[in-house]
């Protein structure tokens, strides 16, 4: 399918799906349908899928994002990325739950060992960790961020207007209720973990029923669609990150270069002779190579580079 076409027939979709639909407009789309036989061939490819992608509420997202203005970058940036995934195969990991598209949708993101810090409407301070995405939307009834992959830190605002309205931090396994607090969320795959530093957090996982559960300061949780594991207490090493730093005391070798590797683009990998070897210490983040130096000097291990970005930590061998 010839670029220009895939990306006309997307446009084509996102107007359908803007809510101004007219009778002109569907007479303009029948008239570039029978202009080209590729034209047709594409809109019946975007036909036989879109009843996959509205079942997960994706066309009317992407529709959304695009179109609140018409000539930006991000629109842009969307019909070709959207046109590539949708012309090439990709179709299948976008109607699921967890996917790409909704991280390049989101309304704030950081790439591959940024940090950033945001500040929303009501005063509330977003601190996102690296490779971290999320969505923000203020209505009338209700506040609410959702952390769509990655890690932040919430501290809740106050100003006028606003302090009647509840505020919801939303991941792919719950909801997550402050109440006037400072609190940690991380995506983990399969589960979303919290740590409450200041006030108290309810969970309220998504599919379990009657298993809601607050947390105060100091303790932390991991949480499921289904169920809450039992609260432990927090640590401030948790979110060293927003001063740029990897703290580790007593942290099996294989745990840190995870967390390491989460800071550094490319591939990084321990080998499991050496996992159980313990970490302790600060590390500053600006310089991911100086902190495998470290770990060489200081452990019997060495650092093999395939290319700068494909990394193994190996035992030394004397």
């Amino acid at each position: 399918m010839p670029p220009h076409v895939a990306q006309h027939a997307v446009e084509w979709l996102m107007e359908l799906q803007s809510g101004d639909t007219t009778d002109s407009t569907w007479q303009a789309l029948q008239q570039w349908r029978s202009q080209h036989p590729d034209h047709e061939r594409a809109w019946q490819h975007i036909e036989a899928i879109n009843s996959k992608l509205r079942s997960v509420g994706a066309v009317s997202s992407i529709a959304h994002a695009a179109l609140t203005q018409p000539r930006s970058a991000k629109r842009r940036e969307t019909i070709k990325a959207l046109s590539v995934l949708l012309f090439a195969g990709g179709t299948t990991w976008m109607v699921h739950d967890q996917t790409p598209w909704r991280e390049w949708l989101a309304d704030e993101r950081t790439g591959v060992g940024e940090r950033r810090t945001i500040r929303l409407a009501d005063g509330t301070t977003v601190d996102l960790n690296t490779d971290s995405a999320i969505s923000v939307h203020f209505g009338a009834s209700e506040r609410r961020v959702r952390l769509i992959s990655g890690e932040i830190l919430v501290s809740t605002g106050k100003e006028a207007g606003y302090t009647s309205l509840p505020f919801v931090v939303e991941t792919a396994h719950g909801e997550l209720r402050p109440l006037g607090t400072r609190f940690l969320v991380r995506h983990q795959g399969s589960a979303s973990h919290v740590d409450v530093f200041e006030g108290a957090v309810m969970i309220c996982p998504s599919d379990g029923i009657g298993s809601m559960r607050t947390l105060h300061a100091n303790e932390g949780a991991r949480f499921t669609r289904g169920a809450i594991d039992e609260p432990v207490q927090t640590n401030d090493a948790h979110i060293a990150w927003t001063d740029g730093m990897l703290v580790a005391s007593g942290m099996s070798l294989s745990d840190f270069l995870f967390e390491l590797g989460r800071h550094r683009p490319g591939y990084l990998s321990c080998d499991p002779s050496i996992a159980e070897l313990r970490v302790s210490g600060s590390y500053p983040l600006a310089d991911t190579d100086r902190i495998l130096d470290i770990l060489r000097s200081t452990l019997p291990i060495e650092i093999h580079f395939l290319t700068r970005y494909w990394v193994t930590v190996r035992p030394r061998h004397s």
